[in-house]
């Protein structure tokens, strides 16, 4: 099976599985200045839901909001109907390591190897021996391609295989979650596509759901099943759903615009917008 058969038959059962998150009514601000307001929206188990909109929207911003990092100016963000917003600091504790998350830069330690990078929030969350904590890092880096680097320092390393380590570690207390904020940012189009193939394949060997920001249209189109769209402008999600039927049926100029960017005459997608 194809890897866009595959999605689009994950698309076409996303009604059918349980939601996972659902966020309603959530308004983003900085104070008195609204970014976003009552966003709504619902991801199902095992879904790759895409972040996507234009610069400036506030992509990264409602990831920070998904992950309690910020708090919304209104609104709530439920997890299997446990409200996350409202949960007191125990009970958002035990949610939040049911999370693994990739930042932008990777956020590697530089002074530490990639096996002590990933052994790291094992240490901290588990009561395992030393030894049992490196075997599970050299599991995770080899399940990202990365077996044999367990002592090379970041710096040691290509940015894609920097971005795959990253990876590593997000999925070092084996997550119900994995959010990614612009996980192919500064990859060449060979790396970044590779990278979106690990991500689907950690997504089925570990059924795990995935929220990804992204602004790239190769990504969108390769992995995602699901999207909410928030527009600057309106300072309003504007669509949502599989980008794949947003950019074959939307009427609305904004979605189309944004989805048909970097298209040559003949409609091939240019994977270097």
């Amino acid at each position: 099976m194809s890897t866009q058969t595959q999605i689009r038959g994950e698309s076409n059962r996303s009604a059918n599985r349980k939601p996972h998150i659902v966020v309603k009514n959530l308004t983003m601000a900085y104070g008195s200045f609204v970014l976003m307001r009552d966003i709504n929206f619902t991801v199902h188990h095992g879904d790759v839901f895409i972040i996507m909109g234009g610069s400036g929207c506030g992509k990264s911003t409602l990831l920070r909001h998904l992950i309690g990092l910020k708090e919304p100016a209104a609104g709530e963000v439920f997890y299997d109907d446990v409200n996350f917003t409202q949960a007191d600091p125990q009970t958002r504790e035990l949610m939040l390591r049911r999370f693994g998350i990739l930042y932008q830069s990777g956020a590697l330690w530089s002074s530490m190897t990639l096996a002590e990078n990933i052994g790291l929030p094992i240490g901290e969350f588990t009561d395992l021996a030393p030894s049992q904590i490196r075997e599970i890092a050299a599991l995770k880096l080899a399940l990202v391609g990365l077996g044999g680097f367990e002592d090379f320092y970041p710096n040691e390393i290509s940015g894609g295989m920097q971005k795959r380590a990253g990876l590593a570690r997000a999925m070092a207390l084996d997550p119900e979650i994995l959010f990614f904020d612009e996980p192919s940012a500064g990859l060449d189009p060979i790396s970044s596509s590779l990278l979106d193939e690990l991500i689907l394949e950690l997504r089925d060997s570990l059924g795990a759901t995935v929220v990804v920001v992204t602004h790239e249209l190769a990504s969108i189109f390769a992995i995602g099943n699901n999207c909410v769209f928030l527009d600057a402008d309106s300072r309003a999600q504007i669509a949502g759903g599989d980008p794949k039927d947003l950019l074959a049926n939307s009427s609305d100029p904004r979605v189309r615009k944004f989805l048909t960017r970097g298209k040559d005459k003949g409609g091939r997608l240019n994977h270097h917008v």
